[in-house]
């Protein structure tokens, strides 16, 4: 007997993989525009002055920036328990650069790490 295998997409997942797939040119052409958006700070971090972690919304959905712009630049679908970690540990910061993609328990090893030894400015 053949074993069988089934693969569960969220809609985040879905969504990405038709944003990627079906409308990048456009998705790029926002993303540029994004980022156009935003100033350089004092860490090299892009950021567009807001006080909360900036969100986008684009073809039927609301997602922070920073995962828009990692998934469109990468072309890259992450699903929901992907989250996208920020060297310069600035939330604020969409530079692409500076995003990377990891779990949640990552996340909070960056945390901890960011806690006992600052930013580490070589990585960036």
């Amino acid at each position: 007997m053949k074993d069988i295998h089934f693969t569960y997409q969220d809609d985040s997942e879905l969504w990405l993989e038709d944003v990627i797939s079906n409308h990048h040119e456009e998705a790029l052409a926002r993303t540029n525009s994004l980022l156009a958006q935003t100033e350089e700070d004092e860490n090299g971090c892009w950021v567009s002055g807001t006080t909360q972690r900036p969100k986008v919304r684009f073809h039927g959905r609301q997602v922070a920036v920073a995962r828009f712009v990692y998934c469109v630049l990468n072309r890259e679908v992450l699903d929901q328990a992907t989250v996208i970690r920020h060297r310069c540990h600035n939330e604020l910061c969409c530079r692409p650069d500076h995003l990377v993609p990891g779990s949640v328990a990552d996340n909070k090893r960056d945390d901890w790490d960011f806690w006992a030894n600052g930013v580490d400015f070589d990585l960036l």
